[in-house]
């Protein structure tokens, strides 16, 4: 494992630098833009779209796509380098990670050339926004599970049936949608993967309000809504290889935990007092700070790993798995120990009221829904027992039962 830059890695890593200095604010050391993860209003909406053309312009917006959908054929290490340097800056393209990082990805392994010519460019230049429609209220974690129903009219399918914590499905143009459309097959081989125009009509998209205060996850109804079969993505029931397509990258899209990180709680418990004594003075909170750093750092060199895989041509490993149940956890840790460490302020979430501005209680709100995004920590373990540890898998009664004859829980 090789954590320096090579010449051209540095000299690639100087270049996005100028780019990004020229062209955006740095990000400030607070709440306030933690709380813009998602663009909640037209405005942030505007803007987020404004950066992203710009960064499609410059030949930042999809460093390792071929260049013919308007990427620069470079490595994954650059992709790397690149997403290192902006998180330093003030930008929001999180409404586009879904899109370009999942479903476009997901395009250009099944669509049609004519398709990925009018889809990818405008992606791409942030003009068309996609979500991910898979999670459903009755299928939980067995996302093969789904009962969002696609029966076959000629040319047409139609489509009835619910997803649920979609996000950003309120904003989004396009989404890629797994339905069921052979309930007589086992669960697996009975469905089938669409993409889908989100103002086609029947589509109803309602957001749900969050806990944290935020509500860019949405529910999406489907009421008779037509999908032309050539807007098929893969053999029909043959959905389920089409997801794992889309999973692989979301995985390792998710690894990381969003902020606040060690850095910012060392920030809080220098600034904290535990019983008219410094936090620091307690061996209670360097043990604690100790155990968290140790993590992080873990954290840290193992996703080095998939970077160094990245660097050499190869494909990632299991590592997103244990850096997102690792991180997560951590970062659900932290925030409830920075609400503890506050005191009776950490029942306040003003940010110009509370200390380091509300920032730990925000996150002890989001946290828990990070553990189920992207997988449930229980889903991931497995992965990590199978196929890293070579446990034997979990028993699957339902595994070669025909849907249909699968009791509804």
């Amino acid at each position: 494992m090789d954590f320096n830059d090579t010449p051209a890695e540095a000299a690639f890593r100087a270049e996005a630098r100028r780019f990004l200095e020229a062209n955006a604010p740095r990000r400030r050391n607070d709440v306030a833009q933690s709380r813009q993860r998602y663009a909640e209003d037209a405005n942030g909406l505007v803007r987020a779209k404004d950066w992203q053309r710009r960064k499609a312009e410059a030949g930042f917006a999809a460093i390792t796509w071929d260049k013919r959908w308007g990427g620069r054929g470079g490595t994954a290490m650059e992709q790397v380098i690149y997403n290192e340097e902006e998180a330093q800056f003030d930008v929001n393209a999180t409404v586009f990670g879904i899109g370009l990082g999942m479903c476009i990805p997901t395009m250009m392994a099944y669509a049609t050339p004519a398709q990925l010519d009018r889809h990818v460019a405008p992606a791409l230049r942030g003009e068309e926004i996609w979500c991910q429609l898979f999670s459903e209220p009755s299928a939980g974690s067995d996302l093969a599970g789904l009962r969002t129903r696609a029966e076959r009219d000629r040319d047409d399918w139609v489509v009835n049936g619910q997803k649920i914590w979609t996000s950003g499905a309120h904003h989004s143009d396009y989404g890629l949608l797994l339905t069921r459309t052979d309930p007589s097959a086992p669960k697996h081989a009975g469905i089938t993967a669409f993409f889908v125009d989100m103002k086609s009509p029947g589509v109803e998209v309602r957001r749900i309000r969050q806990i944290s205060g935020t509500s860019h996850f949405c529910e999406v109804f489907f009421t008779d809504v037509r999908i032309p079969d050539a807007q098929r993505l893969g053999e029909i029931n043959g959905g389920w290889k089409v997801a794992l397509t889309t999973l692989m990258t979301e995985r390792l899209a998710v690894g990381e935990a969003p902020r606040p990180n060690i850095d910012d709680m060392l920030s809080l418990v220098r600034q904290s007092d535990v019983d008219g004594v410094p936090a620091l003075d307690h061996a209670a909170v360097r043990d604690r700070l100790a155990s968290w750093y140790v993590k992080s750092q873990g954290v840290k060199y193992t996703r080095m790993r998939t970077m160094t895989r990245l660097s050499r041509g190869q494909a990632p490993g299991p590592e997103a798995s244990v850096c997102k149940v690792v991180s997560i956890g951590l970062l659900q840790e932290m925030a409830d120990f920075g609400m503890d460490l506050a005191g009776q302020a950490g029942a306040v979430m003003d940010g110009d009221l509370a200390p380091m501005q509300g920032w730990f209680q925000t996150a002890m709100l989001y946290a828990p829904g990070s553990r189920v995004a992207g997988g449930t920590d229980e889903i991931l373990r497995n992965i990590i027992a199978e196929r890293v540890l070579g446990l034997p898998g979990d028993v699957r009664v339902d595994k070669d039962v025909p849907f249909n004859q699968v009791t509804k829980r």
